[in-house]
């Protein structure tokens, strides 16, 4: 386990070849709390946050595609994933390894190539098949220890921002973002 402050040239050297990051919804875009209404049709709700958004728009904009796979089925999912422009959004799928094999196949990549986030057990396969296998600082220990990366933020603070402004940094871009922010 590696937390994001001290990673070494060769897990950062990682992030270059990655064409796909793929995240858990539940716990690592939300906090992974659920509030349920009385209402009969609703699907409890989901707090995304901001600057997780922004990051993975701008990852998109760097080359890497974003898949969002994740055990439950949520509209306010595919709400977000609509905003964002994120084109795979893979819904009610526990077996997240098998759905993360199947984007890979689909888009001839190797595992190299891939970024996979996830907080829990669901997500252990997928971390752990991915060239880069990356979770959140609130994720159980059995999680944490076979991750290849660890986030300082917990799930729906921040982590996926995190974790994008890491990809960027790697990569050697995200000092000129943050210039092209800088002009007037």
């Amino acid at each position: 386990m590696t937390r994001f402050d001290e990673t070494s040239t060769s897990l950062t050297a990682r992030a270059h070849p990655i064409r796909l990051l793929a995240l858990d919804v539940d716990g690592v875009l939300t906090d992974g709390r659920l509030r349920y209404t009385s209402q009969a049709q609703h699907d409890g709700d989901k707090v995304f946050h901001v600057r997780d958004g922004l990051g993975l728009k701008l990852v998109m904009q760097a080359g890497i595609e974003v898949a969002l796979i994740t055990g439950r089925v949520s509209p306010a999912v595919d709400r977000r994933a609509l905003e964002l422009g994120i084109r795979h959004v893979i819904q009610g799928r526990d077996d997240k390894r098998v759905v993360l094999k199947a984007l890979m196949a689909e888009h001839d990549l190797a595992p190299e190539e891939v970024c996979y986030c996830g907080d829990d057990l669901p997500d252990l396969g997928a971390i752990m098949h991915a060239g880069l296998g990356v979770t959140v600082a609130d994720a159980p220990d059995y999680i944490r220890q076979r991750a290849n990366l660890v986030t300082r933020a917990d799930g729906g603070q921040g982590a996926v921002r995190e974790l994008c402004e890491w990809l960027l940094s790697a990569r050697g871009v995200w000092q000129d973002i943050i210039g092209a922010h800088e002009r007037p």
